[in-house]
C-alpha cells in the first residue's frame, strides 16, 4: 500500500475519507482492532446518552443527524460510523491487531497477524485501550471490587455499596453523579478540581494551543482536564445541589476492607472506581524509538519529527472529535506532499 491508517475511530475515518478524495483510492487501507464499526464509542457505558455527550463533531461529508438525545451514545455513534464506512466504501479491514511498526528501507512495516507494507502510516489508535490506573500502597490487598472507567457499564451493580470514585475529570463527575443515585459515594482527587464555568470557543482554542506547544516540545500532551478544567454543565449544577460534589484528597493507602484517608483514618469501602483517564495507545510504535527523554513524541502538526513517514491523529491537540476530524485532513495533506 501507499498509505496505511491504523484505527477506525473519528480520526481514522476522517483520514480515510480524505485519502479517498485526494487520489489514493485503491492504494490505502484502514486496519481496525475492533470486530465492528464504532471505534472506542462502541465500548462506552450504556447509560451514557447522546444528549449527555460533550459534543460529537460530524465526520467530513456526512452529517450525524441523530435527533434522539436519549439513545445510548455507543449505539448512535457506532451506527453512524458504520453508515459512514459504507457510504464512502472505505477499505476497513477488521479485526486487525497491530503489534509493531518498523522501518524497512524506504517503507514502514506494520505487523499484525499479517505484515503490511506502506510508504506512509497514519496512526489513529486513540486512548481507549490504555486505561491508566495509578499505584497506591495496599492496592493488591483490597478485597472489594476495583474497576476503571473503561469497565463501567452503569450504576445498578453498585446499589447499596460504598463507592469511592477517584479522579478529577469530566467522566469522574458524570459517573459519580450517576452512582450517587443508588450508592453511598466518596469523591477523591489529587488536586482540588477547578470548575471553569461555561466552556466557550476561546477556551477550546487556548487548550488546543497549549497541547500543541507541549507536543512540539516533545512533552506528553497531558490530560484534557489539566488543559480545560471542568465545565459547569447542567449536570454539574444538579450534582452540586444534591451535595454530591464534596471532594476529598486521595487516600494514602488501600486496606483489605477500605482505605486510609489523608487524615490517617481507616474507612470502609466496597468499590474503588478509577476514573483516572487514559494514555495514548502507542505501544506498537515502540520499535521506531520516537520517545523524547520526557516521555513525549516531538510533533510538527500531525507529523512525527523523528519519522516523517508517520502521522499521529487524535493525539495531543487533535484529541477531540472536532480536532481529530481536522487532523485527518492535515495528515493526508502532509502525506501527499511527502509521497509526491
Amino acid at each position: 500500500m501507499d498509505v496505511l491508517v491504523i484505527g477506525a475511530g473519528q480520526a481514522g475515518l476522517s483520514s480515510a475519507h480524505h485519502l479517498r478524495r485526494t487520489g489514493f483510492d485503491g492504494r490505502f487501507a484502514v486496519l481496525d482492532a475492533d470486530a465492528a464499526p464504532g471505534g472506542a464509542w462502541q465500548h462506552r457505558w450504556p447509560s451514557l446518552r447522546l444528549g449527555g455527550v460533550h459534543g460529537v463533531h460530524d465526520l467530513p461529508g456526512l452529517r450525524l443527524e441523530e435527533q434522539d438525545g436519549q439513545r445510548p451514545a455507543a449505539q448512535v455513534i457506532s451506527e453512524y460510523f458504520d453508515r459512514y464506512e459504507r457510504a464512502f466504501a472505505l477499505p476497513v479491514h477488521r479485526p486487525v491487531q497491530v503489534r509493531a511498526v518498523r522501518r524497512s528501507g524506504e517503507r514502514l512495516l506494520v505487523a499484525g497477524d499479517e505484515t503490511w507494507s506502506a510508504r506512509a502510516v497514519i496512526n489513529a489508535t486513540g486512548t481507549w485501550t490504555r486505561p491508566f490506573v495509578p499505584r497506591y500502597p495496599g492496592q493488591d490487598r483490597f478485597r472489594g471490587r476495583q474497576l476503571h472507567t473503561a469497565d463501567y457499564r452503569g450504576p445498578e451493580p453498585f446499589r447499596g455499596s460504598r463507592v469511592v470514585v477517584v479522579g478529577g475529570g469530566i467522566s469522574a463527575v458524570e459517573l459519580l453523579t450517576e452512582i450517587a443515585e443508588v450508592a453511598d459515594t466518596t469523591w477523591m482527587t489529587r488536586r482540588p478540581p477547578v470548575f471553569t464555568g461555561e466552556f466557550g470557543p476561546d477556551d477550546g482554542r487556548a487548550a488546543v494551543a497549549e497541547a500543541d506547544r507541549r507536543v512540539r516540545a516533545g512533552q506528553p500532551p497531558g490530560s484534557v482536564v489539566s488543559l480545560t478544567g471542568l465545565p459547569d454543565t447542567a449536570g454539574v449544577h444538579r450534582a452540586r445541589e444534591r451535595g454530591v460534589l464534596h471532594r476529598e484528597p486521595v487516600f494514602r493507602a488501600l486496606t483489605p476492607r477500605g482505605f486510609v484517608d489523608a487524615d490517617g483514618r481507616e474507612r470502609p469501602a466496597d468499590v474503588i472506581l478509577w476514573a483516572t483517564g487514559f494514555r495514548a495507545a502507542l505501544d506498537h510504535l515502540a520499535p521506531l524509538g520516537l520517545r523524547e527523554p520526557g516521555g513525549g513524541i516531538r510533533m510538527d502538526g500531525t507529523q512525527v519529527v523523528a519519522e516523517p513517514r508517520l502521522q499521529l491523529v487524535g493525539y495531543g491537540p487533535s484529541a477531540s472529535t472536532v480536532g481529530a476530524t481536522r487532523a485527518g485532513r492535515e495528515a493526508v495533506t502532509r502525506v501527499r506532499r511527502l509521497l509526491g
